[in-house]
């Protein structure tokens, strides 16, 4: 569900690649490879795309699957790939469209995240593929958060919400129970810090993993007062978002998380959860593989995690069933791509066959409707999929939501509140002032 390179490079590269815009030919990749048609009617199609046999080897199987499948069932067509880590992907992304050189498909994320290319002319509208096979595929409310002005951008492939997975065999060991409210989560992570466990995997580098502790908080004290504030109707300034702040660091001073944190990447912060050093992890569902289908981890290890839900705090204004989450990753079409017309074929053949596939294949929950009758389903699965099923809401990830430039303001501060390094009050204040610029 899914974060970040240097501050303002997006933004300087999207004004750049406008101006730069038809005056370059279609990219190549790594190997020099570039796209398009010969005359001989083969097609090259080069798909960049963020996941790596090492970190998500479920879905990388997958989608070498899908290719696989494709290219035999359209003999003419050779797909190209170009695999990145999370972060290595967006900073590639951003440095290929100030020239206008993105792949033919690629990974995007909705909203904030996706005006900018839009608005740049880098993606293509796929409006044309939800009427064709895939209409009334997708479950309410996904395709709408990668429309720009009426028109649809890229079609989600992912649909997440993030729980806080625990090893249920530490729990046990000191006789804890997943906490339903607030206080009861403060005791679990006094009771494993009095017996030596780290309480809670971290890796702040990124700084969206810290986000999500930041938003969830923010949700259960102020209900929507983030989103408001994010979209404009509101202000940073809300107690309930100062308040979140200030739990942000209370959980610092309780050493609530793993030594270092603010300088491992995700990966490197879910180590510890993975080799049992910490007790608890909070991420989107994207992580299911790793606790249901993936070969690789060893199913021991796999029978000791369950899920809870953000515990509820006292006064708040949400429910437990209000989950920070939302679509995923989507895939594009760049507008200049010289083989579009193949690109959205494969764009609309990869959407189904991961919809009828990535259940079982690679236990992630995908943004097209699943008739769970129909597989056979690991526990923990069909657990988080009914959680979906009676959400109350879903918080969109707040650097997904916002502008890029506010995006970034609001990552380096969720890095430096982690650090102590910002009080609440200017935590909030920044971020307003960041509001307030409109990018």
């Amino acid at each position: 569900m899914r974060k970040k390179p240097i501050a303002m490079l997006l933004t300087l590269t999207l004004i750049l690649a406008v101006f730069l815009s038809g005056c370059s030919n279609s990219g190549s990749d790594g190997e020099g490879e570039t796209s398009g048609s010969g005359s001989d009617g083969k097609v090259t199609l080069k798909f960049m795309h963020l996941w790596p046999a090492g970190s998500s080897a479920q879905q990388n199987k997958l989608v070498n699957e899908i290719i696989k499948q494709y290219q035999t069932d359209h003999p003419n067509v050779t797909i190209k790939q170009e695999v990145l880590e999370n972060e290595q992907y967006k900073n590639k992304l951003k440095i290929l469209s100030a020239s206008n050189e993105l792949p033919d498909v690629g990974v995007t994320w909705a909203a904030g995240f996706l005006e900018p290319y839009v608005k740049g002319n880098l993606f293509a509208p796929v409006d044309d593929l939800l009427s064709g096979s895939l209409d009334g595929k997708f479950i309410a409310g996904t395709t709408e958060a990668y429309a720009v002005d009426g028109k649809t951008y890229a079609l989600p492939i992912e649909l997440n919400i993030s729980p806080i997975y625990y090893n249920k065999d530490i729990f046990a060991k000191y006789n804890l129970q997943p906490p339903a409210t607030y206080d009861e989560f403060l005791n679990v992570i006094q009771t494993l810090t009095d017996n030596g466990v780290v309480p809670i995997a971290l890796g702040n580098k990124d700084r969206w993993t810290g986000s999500l502790w930041y938003m969830y908080l923010a949700n259960r004290l102020g209900g929507d007062a983030l989103e408001k504030a994010i979209n404009g109707t509101g202000k940073f300034d809300d107690p309930a978002l100062i308040q979140a702040a200030t739990e942000v660091q209370k959980l610092v001073d309780m050493n609530a998380f793993n030594k270092g944190y603010n300088g491992l990447s995700n990966d490197e912060g879910k180590s510890e959860f993975m080799n049992v050093k910490a007790a608890m992890y909070l991420m989107g569902t994207w992580e299911l593989p790793n606790y249901t289908t993936n070969p690789d981890i060893p199913q021991e290890f796999k029978d000791k995690i369950g899920f809870f839900k953000f515990p509820t705090m006292d006064g708040g204004k949400s429910d437990i069933n209000s989950w920070v989450g939302g679509p995923g990753v989507g895939l594009f079409v760049a507008q200049n791509s010289k083989v579009k017309d193949e690109a959205q074929k494969f764009v609309q053949y990869f959407v189904e066959k991961w919809g009828e596939s990535s259940v079982t294949e690679a236990g992630v929950i995908p943004a097209t409707k699943v008739d769970t009758a129909e597989v056979q389903l690991p526990q923990l699965y069909t657990d988080l999929l009914n959680e979906l099923n009676q959400a109350s809401s879903l918080t969109l990830f707040a650097d997904v939501q916002m502008k890029p430039t506010a995006a970034q303001v609001h990552l380096d501060m969720i890095q430096a509140l982690f650090g102590k390094a910002v009080t609440p009050e200017d935590f909030v204040k920044n971020h307003q002032a960041a509001i307030d610029k409109g990018n």
